[in-house]
């Protein structure tokens, strides 16, 4: 967190690494009353939802079936295409109760829930380039713990990610590509521009800022109803690995 974020009266909800903050609501969010919402039931409320306790499972818990999940789709033996998609449709019009986040990069080769063997309702996935931390990325990390009480937050990275290429690179792009640099940057040095050790740091670093940078998350990890997690998908033979 910032200096900038320390000396501030007020918050808003999805703050971001780099300086910069969202406002989910649209309205600024006393910094106090965000430490004290018992895990963001100030949140919840202000949204108009209950807030956590829909999944059955512990932080660890969830972790394990995200694993046991990608052992199944390592060995194809995936169980999640069993399942009836019409009932699951149904069963999901009016409510969802995921177990598990997934913050992962946008390639369309990283297809989370084959990855790990899940299905409709199962899992929250956020996906952008490079796997960072935006205001909006954080925001809707903030809303699948409070509000759907997810147990586990996983930040995966994978091998050969082109986002993280493109920013130890630092060529010039068109558009709006070359914003993916600054956030990436700190992994890029930290690595000594080696492409999976940059990966592997980015995915850490992403991981440590959802646990700080946000006092929603870091009161659910403190009080132990929420692990943030970090892991490492192989693209050719589809193991993810947990970092850390």
């Amino acid at each position: 967190m910032t200096s900038a974020h320390a000396s501030s009266p007020h918050i808003r909800f999805g703050i971001c690494s780099y300086g910069h903050c969202a406002g989910m609501l649209g309205r600024p969010v006393p910094r106090r009353a965000v430490l004290a919402s018992s895990g963001g039931a100030l949140l919840a409320a202000t949204l108009g939802r209950r807030g956590r306790a829909q999944t059955t499972l512990n932080p660890d818990e969830a972790l394990t079936r995200l694993m046991e999940g990608n052992k199944r789709f390592v060995a194809k033996q995936m169980t999640s295409l069993n399942d009836d998609l019409a009932v699951l449709r149904r069963n999901t019009v009016t409510k969802q109760e995921p177990f598990a986040s997934i913050l992962s990069c946008a390639d369309s080769r990283v297809p989370v829930e084959l990855i790990f063997d899940q299905t409709i309702g199962h899992v929250f996935v956020t996906r952008i380039a490079g796997n960072i931390c935006t205001p909006e990325i954080i925001a809707s990390l903030e809303y699948s713990a409070v509000v759907l009480g997810i147990a586990v937050i996983l930040v995966l990275g994978h091998e050969g990610c082109g986002a993280v290429k493109a920013a130890m690179a630092g060529n010039a792009v068109p558009g709006q590509i070359s914003a993916l640099y600054a956030p990436l940057r700190p992994a890029v040095e930290r690595a000594n521009h080696d492409l999976t050790a940059a990966v592997k740091a980015n995915a850490q670093i992403q991981a440590d800022l959802l646990s700080t940078a946000s006092p929603v998350l870091m009161d659910l990890t403190s009080r132990g109803h929420l692990k943030v997690a970090v892991g490492y998908y192989t693209l050719a033979d589809g193991v993810v690995t947990l970092l850390g």
